[in-house]
Parts: structure tokens; C-alpha cells; sequence
């Protein structure tokens, strides 16, 4: 593999990740069920929180051929569903978000943990559904060890961002302020769909070019 490959399926992972755990919309969410703990527990929670999104998202990463593979999915069917699912996300990202009871009641339970940084922090707010099936979805990328590793490398860089993201929360809503961090959602709403979208279109594209499907009407058309 040559390096332009590995620093393509680095950057390719942190692209596709980053919109999905979207860590600039966890931050009012981290400030409200750390209210009351110290600057030192925040972080603390903060970078454990990311530390277990790292050990989730790679546990899928090398988990997800062996479900592929043990549940007979295809690779394009994978990026189907996942593409499905994203958008999804993305849509309710771009929706004018309501806070029902059921999403008060979760905000209070987390408020009242002990300790946030695995549930809900690490899972579902950082990897959720959506970055799990777009991880596992990364293994049709991957051929080698080399591959792997680039993958890994730009799930920990998306967890680095997303510590210097939650660590800075505070000064980033007094800075940015409601409206912005709501157009700042908006934005990677609009990214995460493109995203969601594409992963639709090559999976279509895979099937729709697959040599059997093609000799199969092929043969159809001939009779």
C-alpha cells in the first residue's frame, strides 16, 4: 500500500466519523449531566468517555467481518443500511429539535450517575448506532494490516478532537452562544446526510455492477 492510500483511508475515516459523533452537539448535553462536578472530574469523565469510544468503535471495526461474514450480509448491503441510518441521524440534526419527556428523563438519570463517561457519554452520545454501522462498514475498505491501522489512527484522531471538544464545552457555548451552536449542528446535519446519501449511491452502484446481476439479465434479455 502506498502512502497516499493510507493517508486517504485516515482522512476518509475522520470525515466520515466526525459528522456522525458530532461532538460540538454533545457539548450543552456534557455540561447539563456534569452540572455540579469540578473542572478535574469533567475532564476526567471527558477523557475516559473518549477512551471508550476508541476501544467500541475498533471493537466493531475487527468485530464487524465476523457478523458480515456469520449473518451472510453483503458489503453493499452494509452501506445501504448504513447510509439509511445516517441520513436518518442527519435528519434529526436538521430538524427543529423538541426535548420530549422521555429525553428530559435520560438527561436527569445521567445528571444523577456517578460516573457518565461509559453510559451515556461514550455510548450512545459519542459512538452511537450511526458511527458503529459506519465503522463497520470500513471493513470493505480495509485489505491488509496497513489498512486496519490507518482506520484506527483516524478513529483516535476523532476521539482527540472530540476530547479538545468537550474539554473546551464551557467556553465554547459562552462563545459561540445557542444560535450559533445550533447553525454549527445545522451545518454537520447537512454533512452527515451528503455523507449518508453517497454510501446509498455506492451501494446501489455495487449491485447494480455486480457481474452476477449483469449475466443474470443479460441472460434473461437473451431469451
Amino acid at each position: 500500500m502506498n502512502a497516499s492510500h493510507f493517508w486517504q483511508l485516515i482522512l476518509g475515516t475522520i470525515v466520515a466519523l466526525l459528522p456522525v459523533i458530532n461532538p460540538v452537539a454533545s457539548t450543552p448535553v456534557v455540561l447539563t449531566i456534569t452540572e455540579g462536578d469540578t473542572e478535574v472530574r469533567r475532564t476526567h469523565q471527558v477523557k475516559m468517555g473518549c477512551f471508550y469510544m476508541v476501544i467500541i468503535l475498533v471493537s466493531c471495526l475487527f468485530g464487524g467481518g465476523f457478523i458480515i461474514r456469520f449473518f451472510g450480509i453483503s458489503i453493499p448491503g452494509i452501506r445501504i443500511a448504513g447510509g439509511l441510518l445516517v441520513s436518518g441521524l442527519a435528519l434529526s440534526m436538521l430538524a427543529t429539535p423538541r426535548e420530549d419527556s422521555d429525553e428530559r428523563r435520560r438527561r436527569e438519570e445521567a445528571r444523577a450517575k456517578r460516573d457518565i463517561s461509559l453510559t451515556p457519554l461514550a455510548m450512545p452520545m459519542l459512538s452511537g448506532p450511526g458511527s458503529i454501522a459506519m465503522t463497520m462498514g470500513f471493513t470493505s475498505l480495509a485489505d491488509n494490516w496497513l489498512d486496519y491501522a490507518a482506520i484506527i489512527l483516524g478513529i483516535i484522531i476523532v476521539a482527540v478532537i472530540s476530547y479538545v471538544t468537550l474539554r473546551l464545552s464551557g467556553q465554547m457555548v459562552r462563545l459561540v452562544g445557542a444560535n450559533g451552536m445550533n447553525a454549527l449542528n445545522k451545518f454537520m446535519g447537512f454533512l452527515l446526510l451528503c455523507i449518508g446519501v453517497q454510501f446509498v449511491v455506492n451501494g446501489l452502484i455495487n449491485i447494480a455492477s455486480d457481474p452476477g446481476l449483469l449475466r443474470a439479465i443479460h441472460t434473461g434479455m437473451s431469451r
